[in-house]
């Protein structure tokens, strides 16, 4: 749901919670290179020592070959629960909206929807109860890319340091039954952020309203829609959307924290599943986030015009980072990392909200992946997430 900044250097590649960034260093010709890697579980205990981290999961993958789970730090505050199963589930947040982004790409593929259809047509009571304005001109690319302008509903205004304000909701309040149109209107008093087309800016209320294209269009609701059309096909056993509260996650998982008014960290693990629908509600494994991003790189989900939809560079988010290409328009955190001793560059796609960070490393030819989730202690903004060296020793370890 929230947004990550993540520096290009291998050795020094550090998530800093709180800036919105989508753009990806451009990728040469990836380097053919060995399936091996370094020891996972060694590199988890490392990540689990950062200030503000409770405990850290994840898995590599080479070709579609596990290089190893592993896990570490523990499943609640303290030290207590015990360490979290290495094929734990977790909230992946914001990869969710790649993931609804092809939902509604495939169905436009079939011809029951079309990339330059407005909102305004597709969904009519957000023109009849006046919830987003110029309904009539923003279109469905343009909602995919970020470009819609519609303003985001999650968020309050930004920090001094430019950073993302606090969440505009009560992190605490787990039951409440918000519908997607009642995040939509949240929105509606902020102001527009540009024109439609005009320029990229992250919005979680794009894809609040992309989901709700998904079950208009369809008949079904958008959990059915992600299972049928990705997940089960994929083989992702253990992925699934997130409906009302208080679902949560299934099974043994790491537990994630967020300071109250007195600064007491508290349990949120069962964030309101209301508050994240189309915009970052999956839940899945290191194993199955993998095999969904190893089929999407190797463009196996989408013929190539419609994979352009998704990683065709936007020269109006060129500001947010010098030079490079804009990629993954449905995720918040997605950088390049830079080359490694062993191979091609590594890129960066994830997301993060209150008590977890979950990121996915891959390698632009879909070969190699890191899934890793990070349960944290602390706000996501007051994290660093100094992850390079733990992802060179799996992917490039010492001859």
């Amino acid at each position: 749901m929230l947004y990550g900044n993540v520096r290009p250097g291998l050795r020094k590649a550090v998530l800093a919670a709180g800036v919105a960034m989508l753009m990806v260093a451009h990728a040469g010709p990836a380097t053919a290179t060995p399936a091996r890697g370094g020891n996972v579980q060694e590199a988890m205990e490392e990540l689990a020592r950062i200030p503000g981290v409770v405990g850290v999961v994840g898995g590599a993958y080479a070709d579609g070959k596990s290089l190893g789970l592993g896990s570490a730090g523990s499943r609640l505050l303290d030290g207590e629960g015990g360490r979290i199963p290495a094929n734990a589930r977790f909230r992946i947040w914001s990869q969710t909206k790649q993931m609804v982004a092809i939902v509604v790409l495939k169905l436009v593929e079939k011809g029951e929807l079309g990339v330059d259809d407005k909102l305004g047509d597709l969904l009519p009571e957000v023109v009849e109860q006046d919830l987003v304005t110029r309904a009539d001109e923003i279109t469905v690319r343009q909602m995919i890319r970020h470009t819609s302008g519609v303003p985001d509903w999650y968020a309050e205004k930004p920090n001094p340091d430019g950073t993302e304000g606090d969440p505009s909701f009560d992190v605490f309040d787990f039951t409440t039954p918000y519908r997607p149109l009642d995040l939509v209107r949240w929105s509606r008093d902020r102001p527009r952020t540009g024109e439609p087309g005009e320029k990229w800016t992250y919005s979680n209320t794009n894809y609040t309203l992309l989901g709700m294209i998904i079950e208009r269009v369809t008949g079904r609701d958008l959990a059915t829609e992600l299972r049928t059309r990705l997940f089960d096909p994929l083989g992702m056993t253990r992925s699934y959307l997130m409906v009302k509260p208080p679902d949560g996650v299934k099974g043994p998982h790491g537990h994630g924290y967020y300071p109250d008014a007195e600064g007491r960290p508290r349990d949120v693990d069962r964030f309101n599943a209301g508050l994240t629908g189309g915009a970052g509600g999956v839940v899945s494994t290191a194993h199955d986030v993998s095999a969904f991003n190893r089929a999407f790189t190797r463009g196996e989900l989408l013929p190539p015009e419609l994979q352009r939809v998704l990683t065709d560079r936007l020269p109006a988010a060129a500001h947010l980072r010098g030079n490079g290409d804009n990629s993954r328009s449905g995720s918040d955190i997605s950088s390049s990392i830079g080359s490694g001793s062993c191979g091609d560059d590594l890129f960066i796609t994830g997301g993060l909200a209150p008590g977890s960070v979950a990121m996915t490393f891959y390698s632009a030819d879909g070969r190699r992946q890191l899934a890793l989730s990070f349960t944290l202690s602390v706000k996501p903004n007051a994290v660093r997430l100094d992850v390079g060296k733990a992802v060179e020793s799996i992917f490039c370890p010492s001859s």
